[in-house]
């Protein structure tokens, strides 16, 4: 028999659990004039750690307004900011040890950051040039870095929820002193790959932490219309694994609650599940306009809960941080993304061959026949390829 049922109470009448029985306080430390909370406990956080977390924050604003703004003039295809969610994605991952996985969904661009991901490197994969460690063959954000260990970002959502079960047991497997950190929206939270996923770490004891950034909106559709429940954090218990809800625009509540959560998945070899409460302050993609489901009057109140500006008046109240600091590093990172995109829009694409490599050990007579038939498709119509034409 189960645990759930050898220690269930005895009842004699029919007596339902109410939807709203469970109730599932909030984790928050920084007030938004950045002074921390009356009684509040901060997280282990020194002066190197926190410029390391703000410097992170202001290249994520700052590659998000260039590359954005690059998007719009037609010089890449495709862009997602992270603004407004800098707290959710910066926080944890400073909690983290490097050699620890991060599965990401698509909007984690500031963990790659922080583990050191290049200015140049962002560019190449952006451009999908022949620099880009993807070789060319993924939308732009879709970073990957073996290096880092950030596994690359696929776009069908939330298959990398399971695969994150799957890392973190390996790497229990193996005996690392590691975990997997999993990130997802609480749109993803809807799809079958979350009940499996969070089943199986439940079941298997793998230490992942899955960590929900529920912003408000998947894509267009508002919490609402998604779940009646009590968000995500309401299902962590059901699936018997250790859960917390934090303010996610609250840099140090999340790297508080994220540190413990790995301390305790290593620990216990078992999953943690984290629902940030946050706010998508830009729009879904360069696709989306979000003025047909959201008004001007809820994104002004959301924006008075910048998790950036919160955590830079932290720094400033502890005389790690001025105002010039600050401004400087913007200026900074304006001009080292500016310079780098114009460098890599210029670097040639990956060669035709490359696009058969390793898809198989060696690639299949099949693939071979695909290539030639591609290059004589090229050949025959090069003023639509010219790109690729000129390097057959």
């Amino acid at each position: 028999m189960s645990n759930a049922t050898t220690n269930a109470e005895t009842v004699h009448r029919v007596s339902f659990l109410d939807k709203n029985a469970i109730a599932i306080p909030i984790l928050k430390v920084l007030q938004a004039d950045g002074t921390a909370y009356e009684g509040a406990v901060l997280p282990v956080i020194d002066e190197d750690l926190a410029n390391k977390i703000h410097d992170t924050c202001v290249f994520t604003r700052v590659i998000d307004e260039r590359m954005l703004g690059a998007q719009r003039q037609g010089r890449i295809s495709f862009y997602m900011t992270c603004t407004g969610e800098e707290a959710s994605i910066i926080g944890s991952t400073a909690a983290l040890d490097d050699g620890d996985v991060i599965l990401a969904q698509y909007r984690e661009h500031a963990a790659l950051r922080y583990r050191g991901f290049t200015t140049e490197q962002f560019m190449n994969q952006m451009f999908s040039n022949e620099k880009d460690l993807g070789k060319g063959r993924q939308m732009p954000i879709h970073y990957g870095s073996e290096a880092l260990n950030y596994q690359t970002i696929s776009s069908p959502l939330a298959t990398q929820i399971p695969q994150a079960t799957g890392v973190a047991y390996s790497l229990k497997m193996q005996k690392k002193r590691n975990i997997a950190i999993c990130y997802f929206g609480e749109g993803a939270a809807s799809e079958g790959d979350f009940h499996a996923g969070l089943n199986m770490a439940a079941v298997l004891n793998s230490p992942v932490i899955f960590f929900c950034r529920n912003n408000g909106y998947a894509i267009s559709t508002p919490t609402e219309e998604q779940f009646s429940g009590n968000g995500i954090a309401s299902r962590g218990p059901g699936y018997g694994m250790h859960t917390i809800r934090v303010d996610g625009n609250d840099m140090l509540a999340v790297l508080a609650a994220t540190q413990q959560a790995r301390a305790y998945a290593l620990d216990n070899n078992a999953p943690v599940l984290i629902e940030a409460m946050t706010y998508r302050l830009g729009a879904h993609s360069s696709s989306d306009d979000p003025s047909g489901y959201r008004s001007k009057d809820e994104e002004a109140k959301w924006q008075q809960h910048d998790p950036v500006k919160r955590f830079k008046l932290w720094m400033i109240n502890k005389g790690w941080l001025n105002e010039k600091q600050d401004a400087d590093l913007y200026v900074k990172y304006r001009e080292e993304v500016l310079a780098e995109l114009k460098v890599a829009e210029k670097v040639p694409l990956p060669h035709l061959d490359e696009l058969i490599q390793d898809v198989y050990d060696k690639p299949t007579p099949i693939l071979e026949k695909q290539l030639a038939d591609l290059k004589s498709h090229i050949k025959k119509y090069p003023e639509a390829y010219p790109k690729s034409a000129g390097r057959i």
